[in-house]
């Protein structure tokens, strides 16, 4: 079994169907899903909002994710994962806003 580097956490497991609710910088609201694969530190999945869908590709670090959706209007999500939530900030096209994932029940 290999050990991780001192100080270094492996990559929390993410996979599997998340449900997004994101607030913008101008206090809209919108619910989204994704569906998220994991290999090691690399998450790859499907992105799906109210106006657009598509790929998703990123980096888990620990407990922190980075991913971008692979849509017209690309979105980037950076945020930290707590065990059952993942809260974080977006951005897209230089405006910024925070969002919140949960597992369906």
């Amino acid at each position: 079994m290999a050990q991780q580097p001192p100080g270094e956490e492996p990559p929390a497991n993410v996979a599997g169907k998340w449900t997004i609710y994101s607030k913008g910088e101008d206090g809209k609201t919108a619910t989204q899903s994704i569906e998220v694969s994991q290999d090691g530190g690399t998450i790859t999945g499907h992105f799906k909002g109210p106006n657009q869908s598509g790929g998703l590709e990123g980096t888990m670090n620990g407990r922190h994710i980075l991913f971008r959706t692979k849509t017209p209007e690309v979105l980037t999500f950076r945020g930290t994962f707590d065990g059952n939530s993942i809260e974080g900030t977006f951005d897209i096209r230089g405006k910024k806003g925070t969002w919140e994932a949960r597992r369906p029940d």
